[in-house]
């Protein structure tokens, strides 16, 4: 299950961060953006996370997924439409397979909420690629 590196791969990146930010004693909450397309059950990541924060700074910490569904656009026709899962990649207006993929793969660290309440660290790193 590749949720468990997706999950280590996050508590490492916010430990990375909490170390930069000094006097950090617990992070409350993590929330995360991921995408339709992005090959990640949420109930399974949401477990993993747990695992993963166990004996770390982020041990008890809230992991919060905001999904974003899939969206499409046919170049010929500029059809935008909902990709939906199974992903329907060709227009559902003219058939064409000229698509562009405008969202559903995101995977990536919106915000993270230290003990103390205090303000997120952004990341300035890029979005945990999709493993394969």
């Amino acid at each position: 299950m590749h949720e468990m590196s997706v999950a280590l791969a996050v508590v490492d990146q916010v430990e990375e961060a909490a170390a930069r930010a000094g006097d950090v004693t617990a992070v409350r909450s993590v929330r995360l953006q991921v995408g339709e397309l992005a090959g990640v059950v949420p109930d399974a990541l949401a477990f993993s996370f747990e695992l993963a924060c166990v004996g770390t700074l982020l041990e008890g910490a809230e992991l919060i997924t905001e999904a974003v569904p899939g969206r499409a656009r046919c170049e010929p026709c500029a059809l935008d439409w909902a990709v939906g899962m199974p992903p329907r990649l060709t227009c559902p207006e003219c058939g064409r397979a000229c698509t562009d993929l405008l969202a559903g793969r995101e995977l990536q660290i919106l915000d993270v909420y230290w003990e103390d309440g205090g303000p997120t660290h952004t990341p300035t790193r890029e979005p945990i690629s999709e493993e394969r």
